[in-house]
């Protein structure tokens, strides 16, 4: 359990998208394995190699106390300055004052700590040891003829730090990031083509992809073919056959309604109503079965669009009013799909309620077209149900002032869908009635 809960607190600092996660896939191990050389391999190598060359200057500094020791007297001590310590580049100052209480040296200086530590393993007498710079070290020890300090380059100790192997390590881990990052993304490519194209016919726009990548990219590109290439086998062979039996049917009602006009009486009245209810819901079937198979997608003002319907509706005598039309900008839809959702809308609105209102909202990432009412709306149990086809709500919707057959919002969500997008039921606030919203993503 705690494992899974670090685990979830640890994915809400991943990246989110998939070039994040690729990069942090590929950057994580170059930087753990620069770090695990740079610690184990070049510290280690570099403190072997102060060790041997402090263990080597050790032998001088011996010599030289041991010759410092032995001389008789202070004026002899400081006589072997010039005949030992010059030879082995050593500076002796005896006797030495201010001799400090401890050693020191900066904090970074990693060598220093070995410097010290094998002197004084390998030197007898070593006091306080001062590393102030990465120029000098100063040795500091008690001989019989009072303190003396010898100072000597810190070369001869320590090796230099390695900033040409720092700096080649560092040139070409990015040069090989830098590599490895074109790779990814041209590995990642072909993904967010793939990617695009499926986004692009959600919202029904076919366009030209092509396979490529790897081969396991290139086996879900050929799968999102295949199944776009059924959908739309199965789209025209269904419009086809509703095409045929469009006109199939329509021929015998033409003659139905031919022959009952030669007719007379008042029985034939109630069967010229009978037929021409035949023809409406022949219609309305094909409408939803057509779904938004309707027109091409091209570049459409959703202002205008929704203008246009608005003053063909006011002609016709509807009454529909216009509320906030905000934004701008054209957007790919198809426009006959849109028109006739937005009229199923603005026709269902005027069955259940006495006036409607059509709103649009344009932003840089989504349409919204709103159609409210003043009618008796839907209760939030039933909408689910009001958008399923062939369903007709009992009281809520006065089913008494018209004679649907439960597609009217069914389309509207075809539609939507087949844009990419979803159809939204919900309460107008001011209105009352109910407020129908088609949410399209740009």
């Amino acid at each position: 359990m705690a494992y899974r809960m670090s685990f979830s607190m640890l994915k809400h600092y991943m990246p989110r998208s998939l070039y994040g996660r690729a990069a942090l896939i590929l950057i994580l191990p170059i930087i753990t394995l620069q770090l695990g050389i740079s610690v184990v391999f070049i510290q280690r190598h570099f403190e072997g190699v102060t060790e041997q060359m402090t263990s080597s200057v050790a032998l001088d500094l011996q010599y030289l106390l041991d010759g410092v020791n032995a001389a008789p007297d202070l004026t002899a001590a400081q006589a072997i300055g010039g005949t030992v310590a010059n030879p082995l580049q050593l500076l002796m100052t005896l006797p030495a004052e201010g001799m400090p209480q401890a050693s020191s040296w900066r904090w970074f200086d990693f060598s220093g700590r070995v410097v010290e530590r094998t002197l004084k393993v390998s030197v007898d007498g070593l006091g306080p040891v001062v590393l102030p710079d990465s120029r000098w070290v100063e040795l500091w020890f008690g001989t019989s003829h009072g303190p003396i300090m010898i100072e000597f380059r810190r070369s001869r100790v320590s090796a230099s730090n390695p900033h040409q192997l720092l700096v080649w390590m560092v040139v070409l881990s990015v040069f090989m990031t830098l590599i490895a990052y074109i790779y990814l993304r041209n590995q990642l490519r072909p993904i967010k083509r793939l990617a695009a194209a499926s986004a692009e016919y959600g919202r029904g726009h076919v366009v030209t992809y092509h396979p490529a990548g790897a081969n396991e990219v290139r086996a879900a590109g050929h799968a999102f073919l295949d199944m776009r290439n059924r959908i739309e086998r199965h789209t025209q062979t269904r419009t086809m056959m509703l095409s045929g039996v469009s006109h199939d049917l329509r021929t015998p009602l033409t003659r139905l309604r031919l022959g009952l006009g030669l007719l007379d009486g008042d029985e034939v009245e109630p069967l010229v109503r009978d037929v021409d209810d035949m023809q409406h819901l022949l219609d309305v079937f094909l409408d939803f079965a057509r779904g938004d198979a309707q027109g091409d997608a091209q570049l459409v003002d959703p202002i205008e669009l929704s203008a246009t319907i608005l003053a063909d509706a006011r002609r016709m005598g509807q009454a529909v009013t216009a509320g906030y039309m905000t934004g701008g900008g054209d957007v790919t839809l198809r426009p006959l799909a849109i028109r006739r959702a937005i009229e199923n809308l603005i026709g269902n609105a005027l069955r259940y309620g006495g006036e409607a209102r059509l709103s649009v909202i344009v932003t840089p990432r989504a349409v919204v077209f709103c159609v409210e009412d003043d009618g008796p709306g839907i209760p939030p149990d039933q909408r689910e149900d009001a958008v399923r086809p062939f369903t007709r709500l009992d009281p809520a919707r006065n089913q008494d002032r018209g004679s649907g057959v439960g597609l009217g919002l069914a389309i509207v969500e075809d539609i939507a869908r087949a844009h990419g997008g979803t159809l939204r039921l919900g309460k107008s606030d001011d209105m009352g009635g109910l407020k129908a919203e088609i949410v399209l993503g740009r």
